[in-house]
């Protein structure tokens, strides 16, 4: 017997033939990665709740008009960023609930993000990133997590945000550069911000297009060689790896605590959908 679940595709035809479990699967489906994107641009959970609330009954009303080769997940992470822009609009004046790096904890990372091996360290690096993510701006925090966090394409970021795959990249390169050196304040090693010698490349920067395939093959060798023979381009390739390398492994769950209210949402949504 097959144990295959059906595609979205084949849901969403349920749910236009008025099949309340289709419904329910689909939501279910998309709800954690909906509250795990909220939390993290919302910066506190209880907005990140009720833009779970709003995108699941936004999904429970409009998905059954999604056409062609529509993603759900990528139309989800469009409407959950337009509740989440609108969550900051109205609490612009509030203090923001970024955790400074000079903060007590950040010591404590400090002797613990480099023993990756560790189940306390895990938790603790996870800790240590989602603050480094608060601490940016909303346009890069939102540009990496869904592009280094989510694991988007470039051309699915740039779909969610409403831009071209160009200026997510323009976006993305500072970000990176921004990610890295906030999470080195929670290194113990030292990790150099900027070049010792000023002769040096911008390298994160080269790095990061190179990610993305913006490289050419010469330019990328000379990279290479440039980093073979200078200790600080290397150590800033080395952070930078290690910083998106977090980024890919963490958050994509959601705690025991997330997903009972993760569920509670789907149950409301889909009855009130009846």
């Amino acid at each position: 017997m097959s144990h295959e679940q059906p595609s979205d595709a084949v849901l969403i035809d349920a749910i236009r033939a008025g099949d309340d479990a289709a419904l329910s699967a689909l939501l279910a489906r998309h709800a954690p990665t909906v509250m795990r994107f909220a939390t993290k641009m919302c910066r506190n959970e209880a907005d990140a709740e009720d833009v779970l609330q709003d995108t699941l009954l936004a999904a429970a009303r409009g998905v059954r008009d999604l056409r062609g080769g529509a993603a759900v997940s990528t139309w989800l992470y469009s409407v959950a960023r337009s509740y989440c822009i609108k969550k900051r609009r109205k609490s612009k004046h509030a203090p923001d609930a970024i955790v400074p790096l000079d903060a007590p904890e950040s010591a404590a990372l400090a002797a613990t993000i480099d023993e990756p091996d560790d189940a306390a360290s895990q938790r603790e690096i996870g800790v240590a990133l989602d603050a480094a993510l608060r601490s940016l701006d909303d346009t890069s925090r939102e540009v990496v997590v869904l592009r280094d966090v989510e694991g988007l394409s470039a051309a699915e970021t740039a779909e969610v945000l409403g831009t071209s795959v160009e200026a997510v990249k323009s976006r993305l390169h500072r970000a990176r550069s921004e990610l890295r050196a906030r999470l080195a304040a929670y290194s113990s090693e030292v990790v150099p911000t900027t070049p010792s010698d000023p002769a040096c490349p911008d390298i994160v920067d080269v790095l990061s297009r190179h990610l993305e395939g913006d490289v050419g093959r010469e330019a990328c060798a000379a990279m290479e060689a440039h980093v073979a023979t200078c200790r600080s381009c290397s150590a800033a390739c080395d952070s930078l790896r290690h910083a998106l390398q977090l980024c890919g492994t963490s958050g994509r769950t959601v705690s025991p605590d997330a997903a009972v209210r993760v569920r509670r949402a789907v149950e409301k949504v889909v009855a009130s959908a009846r």
